[in-house]
């Protein structure tokens, strides 16, 4: 076959597909009707004599043939596209996108609340869509553009992504206001005979803090395990449990506050993106309002 007689914009569509595995949500994304983006797939497939797709439930499951084309799609669009990025303009103003974050529920309560605001006055057509992708997921994702930004742990060293700090923060204790703890001073020992909510977005192993009781040999009692940090402080009100989480979100609780008796690291977050992306001027623009709202006071 020969590549002139193709029309390459039929690749674009190909690579939404792919990605989105749904006809419905690649057209809401190239802004075409589904017909259209049928019309296209219908096209591609009698040019490349290949059914490229085949539906399984309400998902389009790519060939053998589309898995194999698909990384040098990718390049040549993503070669493509940079070098028409030093041309393009941005106004943020004007911007229709579907922006997606990977973001934990304890960073989306840390940022959301600023960068959100944020988003609505300076680009009003954009669209935020946050949702937690596994750290052994995020380049995948970022690389297959499936996210435009991952919020993390500085943990991912990959070449394919960039990064740069977003914040870090201390942790503190928190019990209801009545507790009786309050009554006494917060020692090693006095923290370890209360029983703790641990949070986190994995469905098992330690966290930040159990990690800093193991390095001086001491383990808290667990007595609520739970994925979401936003229901915490509720159970904290009406019970004897104590959680302990950064001291930004902390201030958002109507719970006391006790400083830590031990040491415990600063929780450090770091936004990622594709180095495909760097010098996309949306991307651009997006990552420094992100850094900004995070830093701000």
């Amino acid at each position: 076959m020969q590549l002139a007689k193709i029309d390459l914009n039929l690749f674009i569509v190909f690579e939404v597909i792919y990605r989105e595995g749904n006809l419905t949500r690649a057209a809401r994304i190239l802004n075409i009707t589904q017909p259209a983006v049928s019309n296209a797939l219908s096209r591609l497939r009698n040019s490349l004599d290949d059914p490229l797709f085949e539906r399984h439930g309400d998902r389009m499951k790519p060939t053998a043939f589309a898995e194999n084309l698909i990384g040098p799609v990718r390049e040549s669009l993503w070669l493509l596209n940079n070098g028409l990025m030093s041309k393009s303009h941005f106004d943020p103003r004007e911007t229709r996108k579907v922006i997606r974050i990977s973001m934990s529920d304890l960073s989306s309560a840390l940022l959301l609340p600023k960068l959100l605001p944020a988003l609505r006055e300076l680009a009003p057509g954009i669209v935020l869509e946050t949702r937690y992708v596994p750290q052994d997921e995020v380049v995948e994702n970022l690389t297959s553009f499936h996210l435009d930004f991952s919020i993390q742990a500085p943990q991912i060293m990959d070449q394919r992504l960039k990064n740069r700090p977003l914040l870090s923060n201390d942790y503190v204790c928190m019990v209801r206001k009545d507790h009786p703890v309050l009554h006494q001073n917060m020692t090693l020992d006095v923290f370890l005979k209360l029983n703790h909510i641990h949070t986190s977005s994995r469905p098992k192993g330690p966290g930040q803090i159990d990690l800093a009781l193991d390095r001086i040999g001491k383990k808290r009692k667990i007595a609520v395990r739970l994925q979401n940090y936003l229901v915490a402080p509720e159970l904290v009100k009406v019970t004897d449990l104590a959680l302990t989480i950064p001291r930004k979100l902390a201030v958002n609780f109507d719970l006391a506050t006790i400083e830590l008796p031990f040491n415990v690291p600063e929780k450090a977050l770091h936004l990622y993106w594709s180095t495909a992306k760097e010098e996309d001027p949306a991307n651009q623009w997006l990552r420094q309002l992100i850094v900004d709202t995070a830093t701000s006071d």
